[in-house]
Order: structure tokens, then sequence, then C-alpha cells
């Protein structure tokens, strides 16, 4: 596993070892990434389920301002500031060892927190329930988590039957590769 592209392109990430964690390959990372380029300059982007913070490192290696990695798994926290080490990445991002309810209840009391332009939610595949509270909170959340134009993208199995709308989120776009789907959401435009 690699960074694909920006400052930290083709350097290595290690995954938790012990986890039955399943990274986001390279190649949907890419794809993902391509399609959000002209929104990564300065961004604040959350990395839900972080795992190894692969797709939150792609973020700040590609112009993030400020990364939120969210993870409840001790080891997974562990990789995630060992990749971040290796890589002498020391600001631009805040580690929540918390899960992501806790995490998004956080996100809704007054603070010091940035609202993001950009979500990325990677459950457990098997995991259907947590995609829907997930979107679900997000959506209840969205006036304070989210910009305006904020957007966000889960990554599920491609058999997955995913919902088309959670509150006021709404999905607009769906890309899939090999086994995987990448899900678009936005705050529907009566919402806004």
């Amino acid at each position: 596993m690699r960074v694909i592209g920006g400052k930290f392109r083709s350097r290595q990430l290690s995954a938790p070892h012990g986890l039955a964690t399943r990274p986001t390959s390279d190649r949907l990372r890419e794809t993902l990434f391509n399609v959000l380029a002209t929104r990564m300059d300065g961004a604040v982007f959350a990395d839900f389920y972080a795992g190894s913070g692969a797709v939150g490192i792609e973020a700040l290696s590609r112009g993030a301002r400020m990364v939120y990695f969210v993870e409840q798994a001790a080891a997974a926290v562990a990789a995630i500031r060992a990749n971040l080490a290796a890589l002498e990445i020391h600001s631009g991002f805040k580690i929540e060892h918390r899960s992501v309810s806790a995490a998004l209840r956080r996100f809704a009391e007054p603070g010091p927190q940035e609202r993001c332009a950009i979500v990325f939610l990677d459950p457990p595949y098997a995991a259907d329930d947590d995609y829907a509270r997930s979107l679900s909170s997000i959506g209840e959340s969205a006036d304070t988590l989210l910009t305006p134009e904020g957007i966000v993208i889960a990554e599920h199995s491609r058999k997955m039957s995913m919902g088309e709308r959670f509150g006021p989120l709404e999905r607009y776009r769906v890309l899939e590769q090999g086994d995987a789907s990448l899900s678009f959401f936005r705050q529907a435009a009566e919402t806004l």
C-alpha cells in the first residue's frame, strides 16, 4: 500500500496488524482523488473508519489543509500514527481515537473544529447498519459538520444496496470499480 499522488507520492504505508482491515485499494483511491482533485486544495477532510489512515494521508498529500482521522481500534490508531511519523507529517491533522458515532456527537458540539468539505466513510463492508447509522447521523449533523458545498463519500461493496437519501443528504453519483463502489452524497438543494 502506498500514497498514490501529491507530495508524498509513492511512499509506502503500513496497515494495522492482526485486524480484519480492508484498506481501500490503490486503484480505488486513485479514482477517488482524481474525482476530488478540484476540491482538495486547502480542504478540511474527515476520514471516518480510518483504518491505516491511507485515505486521509492521500488527502494531505494532495493539498488538504486539515484531516480528521476517526478510528476506534487501538491497533489502527497506532498504524495511523506510525504512517504519519514515517512521512514526517507533524501538523494539519487530528486523530479522533473514538467511534464514529462519538466523533459525530463531538462535531455537533460548539468547539474549535472546522466544518468539512469532504467526509469519507468506509466501515467494514459487512456492517450494513454502520452505513445507515453513520450517514443518518452525518445528515443530522450536516449544518455543523459540512460546509454548504460539502460532500460525503461512502465506500461499500458493489453488491450492497445503498440508500438514496439520509435526511438532507442525497446520493448524486456512484462509481464502481471491481467489487467496490463509491457513493457520493450532498445536501439536497431544498435543505440549503
